[in-house]
């Protein structure tokens, strides 16, 4: 019986092509377009003189994000969730999911009192918005803390898809595969490989503890990949 073959013929193993521009806004303080494969996603970082009410006179900082996806991002029209009046619940989870990662690249303490919002506007949707909303969010979160001493920047951070194809383990799922996945886990995680979250569903069929330290595995690879993507862009 012959083997899955991957809709644009990767290795079970490799990752999308991935290109990351740094600077690419004239006014944020920081700024990247990251693209994984068709998913293009545009961060901006601004930096603000304040904090959120509950960190005043605690003398650190905070980080956090806002993710949106434009209208025509994806092969039919959605409708604004702005006109809708709130974010809907995918959008509120996978902001809160960036977030949370950014966070876990920063010394808040030597950020001060000081924030940093990054939003990341996904231009086009061809699965791994999250994935590439974390990774590029990183980049344009470093660019804008660039000056700053001591450098509040402590860690790579970036986030990769893995999971289970047609009983293929396989790495950083387009859309073509993550509709039709047994399984798919996204993992975020550092660039000395430790985890701050993992996001996992078996949809097809569960999955062994032996399937997922495999799935674990796979990601992390793919994660030193990517921060190495993000060394070379901001070198």
């Amino acid at each position: 019986m012959s083997r899955y073959t991957r809709p644009d013929g990767r290795g079970y193993d490799a990752l999308r092509p991935v290109r990351i521009e740094v600077g690419v806004s004239k006014f944020a303080e920081g700024s990247a377009r990251i693209s994984f494969g068709d998913t293009q996603v545009l961060c901006l970082a601004t930096v603000e003189e304040s904090v959120p009410r509950h960190l005043i006179g605690k003398d650190q900082g905070w980080v956090t994000a806002e993710y949106a996806m434009l209208p025509r991002s994806t092969p039919e029209r959605s409708r604004r969730e702005s006109l809708e009046g709130r974010p809907g619940g995918r959008t509120f989870e996978i902001q809160r999911l960036v977030g949370r990662a950014l966070r876990g690249a920063v010394d808040l303490k030597a950020l001060g009192s000081r924030s940093v919002i990054v939003d990341c506007e996904v231009l086009q949707a061809d699965g791994g918005t999250r994935t590439a909303a974390i990774t590029g969010g990183w980049v344009a979160l470093s660019h804008a803390l660039r000056h700053f001493t001591p450098k509040p920047v402590r860690r790579h951070v970036a986030a990769v898809s893995a999971g289970f194809v047609r009983g293929e383990l396989v790495l950083d799922l387009p859309y073509a595969e993550d509709s039709i996945a047994d399984a798919d886990v996204n993992v975020v995680a550092t660039g000395d490989g430790e985890l701050i979250e993992v996001q996992g569903t078996a949809e097809g069929r569960p999955f062994t503890k032996e399937d997922f330290d495999r799935v674990i595995d796979l990601a992390l690879r793919g994660v030193a990949q990517l921060v190495e993507a993000q060394r070379a862009a901001l070198a």
